[in-house]
Formats: C-alpha cells, structure tokens, sequence
C-alpha cells in the first residue's frame, strides 16, 4: 500500500468518526429535551425527535450503508436511558424501525435516478 492509499483509508475512517462523534452528541442532545423539557408542554408527550432523526437518516443514506443502525443504536440507547422503561426496548423498536425501513426501500421501491443510471451502462 502506498502512502496516497494510506491517506484516503484514513481520511475515510476520519469521515466516519465525524459522523459518529456528530451523531452522538445529537442523539444525547435531543433524548435529554424530550426526556426533561418537552414534557412540561402539551405537545411535548407527542413529539419524538430521536425516532424522526432516526427514521430520516435511514431513508436519505444509501441502500448499502449500515450507517443508520447505528444511529438507531445510539438514539435507542440515549431513550432507555432517559425512560422509564427496560433497558433495551427502544434500542430493539428502533433498530427494527431501522431493517424495516431498509428492507421495503431495498425490495420495493426502485428511484427513477438508479434506473436512469442502469439504462445508460
């Protein structure tokens, strides 16, 4: 492996980390406001901003990326540690959300842009 491999394989890895370290500190940072703030509104009981990140991540990213059980891995775990409830329930909701999500987009629906891209090659 030459030195340019090197640097590509790390500033791949460096990418990576942002995106974990960002993730991580927005899960954290949205499970402590609907856990200790939003309840005091009426609204508040409605919303849950974890379940809408992790639900858009796993629509939005590629159909080959694993980013998003990870995200759904770190909010789940951010929720049951600011709830009430087992240790565990909303890592396993939120992760199945996750699979479902990436299993209807990987055997159902087909963008018109990747069919574009099929019919050029």
């Amino acid at each position: 492996m030459c030195k340019s491999d090197l640097h590509i394989l790390y500033s791949f890895t460096n990418l990576q980390m942002k995106k974990i370290i960002i993730l991580f500190f927005c899960f954290y940072f949205f499970a402590l406001l609907q856990a200790s703030f939003l309840p005091h509104f009426p609204i508040g009981h409605l919303l849950n901003f974890v379940l809408i990140i992790v639900v858009l991540i796993n629509l939005f990213e590629a159909r080959e990326e694993k980013f998003g059980f990870f995200g759904a891995l770190i909010g789940g775990f951010f929720l049951d540690i600011f709830s009430e409830r087992l240790l565990g329930f909303h890592i396993l909701t939120l992760l199945l959300l996750a699979f479902l999500i990436k299993m209807v987009l990987k055997r159902y629906i087909q963008l018109p842009v990747f069919l574009n891209a099929k019919l050029q090659r």
